[in-house]
């Protein structure tokens, strides 16, 4: 059995049978859809990839399938796994992780969220920002900001801007972990308040989750994504079973919060979350 370790958007994980796995990624989307036409052309048995620029990545997952080499997808690419061929996805409904979210934003009592988008152009982060807005409702205003999630001094500096000059935001959401931690940092300097939200996780996000400085996190689960893709091109390999019957298989949402921090922060102290 294949063990998969958590990645990046634009990862390329190939597998060639009996035993090799290998991974690559590049944020750059052009430079990614380089890394699947290395991969045709080293005559992989299987792919599976994310697609987080579906324009720039769709037509080479298509050559791909094309040239007899199955992909699956995951991550990144829920509403067009389909149509660039992939057999099956796994991943989470960014729309509705987005809803669940602004939602509990909405219900904790938030008036005034900051939505934080760290790369332009990735289709999968401005739906959570969107579904952000579609749960919040009219519970208050949700503004958007965009930051270069490449320049974590830049991060801050957006950040920290946006809180000194708007005093009233009183929820900051972030897309990734990575920011949500730079918005504490953020927070300090601007002297806000503002209660702390995220999606996905990592070991020093769970950190703060168990002491509160932030008080959730939207986990879609991307260790068990990248599990199920690889062992899904194992199993058609070997077997030609096709996992998910043409549908996706969601790995998400749940919430990571302080009813089950404890639990989580085992497995996160194991690299498995």
């Amino acid at each position: 059995m294949f063990r998969s370790r958590r990645r990046a958007l634009g990862i390329v994980l190939l597998m060639i049978l009996p035993l090799v796995l290998a991974a690559s990624s590049d944020p750059d989307p052009t430079k990614q859809a380089a890394l699947i036409t290395d991969a045709v052309n080293s005559h992989v048995n299987g792919i599976a990839v994310t697609d987080p620029n579906p324009g720039a990545l769709c037509p080479t997952i298509k050559q791909a399938v094309a040239s007899g080499i199955p992909v699956v997808m995951f991550n990144a690419g829920f509403a067009n796994w389909q149509q660039c061929g992939a057999m099956s996805y796994f991943g989470q409904d960014e729309t509705i992780a987005g809803i669940a979210a602004g939602q509990r934003m909405a219900k904790a009592g938030a008036k005034h969220v900051l939505c934080v988008i760290q790369t332009q152009g990735q289709i999968q982060l401005e739906e959570r920002c969107a579904g952000v807005v579609q749960g919040f409702g009219s519970a208050g205003t949700v503004t958007k900001i965009y930051v270069n999630g490449t320049d974590n001094a830049a991060v801050l500096s957006g950040i920290t801007a946006k809180l000194t000059q708007d005093k009233t935001i009183d929820a900051v959401i972030t897309l990734g972990a990575p920011y949500a931690l730079i918005t504490l940092q953020a927070e300090s300097t601007a002297h806000s308040n503002a209660k702390v939200y995220t999606f996905d996780t990592n070991a020093q996000l769970v950190a703060k989750i168990k002491s509160g400085a932030v008080q959730w996190a939207v986990d879609q689960q991307p260790f068990l994504q990248g599990y199920l893709s690889v062992d899904s091109l194992w199993l058609y390999l070997v077997n030609g079973n096709i996992i998910g019957g043409g549908k996706t298989v969601l790995t998400g949402p749940s919430f990571i919060d302080s009813s089950n921090i404890a639990k989580v922060a085992v497995y996160a102290a194991a690299g498995n979350r």
